[in-house]
């Protein structure tokens, strides 16, 4: 018997990706946000108007206003959610929208390197989230796809599917899973940043503005005058710049609060660090680890005498536009314990033990000498101008003088002092690590093969301390890191050591520059 011929499996037709529409609601959130930012705005300009018509007409005034905002702005929303289409095929994101100027954007599936989600409070009680798809490069919008908003599910599946990469042959799964978890106690670092002294001076501000606004404002001055009519005008500056502190403190407790509750640092199957804030704007940011260059350990001066430090990520692609500077992509955990900021940078390299806790080498005498230098020059030539001007003009500024020098020549030169023992470099497995800073301190563990360059510095006056500057050019992060005042052939076989064969063509010539002596 002939057996029968044996038939080819029919082909299953590979289905189009459809293009998909952003949530209708869209419209209302902006209904919402127009109402709020007109009712904002219209009651100081009803106030104002009212001074030169009836109060009711003021008022209808600002109504009709505010409704042809909320109407025109609904409109055009309307216009933007009819006219905007997305999809997501097997080789590319594409994005459609607009109307007379119509925009066709398309990003490469194996170019994407980040998609974060952002919702403020409003998104979150509609269940919506704003989708920012990117390719790591500097090219602004041209290099992000922006769907605003869309379902908080259909935000996590295009999460998931753009960010879907092979997992390696041998998958390192020990620091897998959860890598940190907010502690509520970390708050106690939220005073001592430069956060609070700035919100301070913003709230001083806000109370003379809003004053302005109301014809207030020598109100508010008689009122503070006769407050402090008994007192000193020391006294009064000191009371003062207490209640600005008071308030910037309790408005670094709720920033603080607002940026990083619910904070959890997480690596994904797959290798993808996803960092999860926020407790009214909740955020989604997603580094891949193969982006991952190293990781920074900052310091802030008042944070580091806390014991506390905050990791950043060192990686390529993390540079947004204007729009989202302000959101921190970069940052992994927030001021920590230092003990607990060392632990979640070596799992976050998936090193036994952090580079950045490594010894470091430090930098020579003069190194220190030059920051002395540098700080009393910042103190004494605005100090020999302020005593100049009190012996020329009027002698009340020479005692000013006198006690500004008494403050803050010691207070110079206790940082200078600081700079110099914070000064350091080192090489430690894959990394190089440098160390810089007082009032900012800042440790880099770069990986070595991500460095791609070498600039060397050296001023006249370095040459002749014997010192130089070190810049280690990377595509990651801040493109730049700086070894600063290190001895000249310490410095260079640091260099050479690190990367070798970089420098090599030009480390014999650099050393023959080294002064004699």
């Amino acid at each position: 018997m002939t057996p029968a011929p044996t038939q080819a499996p029919t082909p299953v037709p590979t289905p189009t990706e459809e293009w998909r529409r952003l949530d209708r609601r869209t419209v209302l959130v902006t209904v919402a946000v127009l109402t709020g930012v007109a009712g904002g705005a219209g009651l100081p300009t009803a106030l104002g108007l009212a001074g030169a018509m009836p109060l009711w007409r003021a008022v209808g005034w600002v109504l009709a206003g505010t409704a042809l905002l909320v109407a025109g702005g609904s409109a055009a929303d309307y216009v933007r959610w009819r006219r905007t289409r997305y999809r997501i095929g097997a080789e590319r994101a594409e994005l459609h929208t607009g109307l007379l100027l119509v925009k066709r954007r398309s990003l490469a599936r194996e170019r994407i390197r980040s998609v974060d989600l952002t919702a403020h409070p409003l998104l979150r009680v509609l269940g919506l989230v704003k989708v920012r798809i990117g390719t790591g490069e500097n090219g602004g919008g041209e290099s992000t796809l922006e769907l605003d908003p869309v379902t908080k599910a259909e935000g996590e599946r295009l999460r998931r599917e753009l960010l879907d990469r092979p997992a390696p042959a041998a998958p390192d799964t020990r620091h897998d899973g959860t890598l940190a978890a907010l502690d509520p106690r970390w708050i106690r670092y939220a005073p001592v940043s430069f956060v609070a002294p700035l919100l301070g001076g913003a709230a001083a501000g806000a109370v003379m503005q809003v004053s302005e606004w109301f014809g207030a404002q020598g109100e508010v001055i008689a009122w503070i005058g006769d407050r402090f009519q008994d007192t000193s005008i020391l006294w009064m500056i000191v009371v003062l710049v207490l209640l600005a502190t008071l308030a910037g403190t309790v408005g670094a407790l709720g920033l603080w609060v607002e940026m990083w509750w619910n904070h959890r640092l997480e690596r994904e199957p797959g290798g993808t660090l996803r960092v999860r804030r926020g407790l009214f704007t909740a955020r989604s940011i997603s580094i891949e680890e193969r982006r991952l260059r190293g990781v920074e350990l900052v310091e802030p001066l008042g944070v580091r005498m806390c014991g506390a430090a905050r990791v950043d990520a060192v990686a390529t692609g993390l540079v947004h536009d204007d729009e989202d500077k302000h959101a921190d992509h970069k940052t992994l955990l927030p001021p920590a314990p230092r003990a607990v900021a060392e632990r979640v940078a070596a799992q976050v390299l998936r090193e036994p033990e952090a580079p950045t806790g490594a010894p470091l080498t430090a930098h020579p005498r003069a190194a220190r000498t030059r920051r002395l230098r540098w700080a009393l020059g910042s103190v004494l030539v605005p100090l020999v101008v302020l005593a100049a001007l009190g012996a020329v003009l009027t002698p009340v500024l020479l005692p000013i003088a006198a006690g500004c020098a008494l403050v803050l020549t010691p207070l110079a030169v206790l940082l200078a002092l600081d700079a110099y023992r914070s000064l350091g470099h080192g090489i430690t497995g894959e990394y190089l690590v440098t160390r810089s800073g007082t009032v900012r301190r800042t440790t880099v563990a770069l990986q070595r093969s991500g460095v791609i360059g070498w600039t060397v510095k050296q001023s006249s006056f370095q040459r002749r301390a014997g010192v130089l500057t070190l810049t280690a050019t990377t595509a990651a992060g801040e493109g730049a890191y700086d070894v600063h005042d290190a001895g000249v052939s310490e410095g260079l076989g640091f260099a050479a050591d690190a990367v070798p064969g970089l420098l090599a063509p030009f480390l014999s010539g650099l050393l023959c520059e080294r002064p004699e002596g």
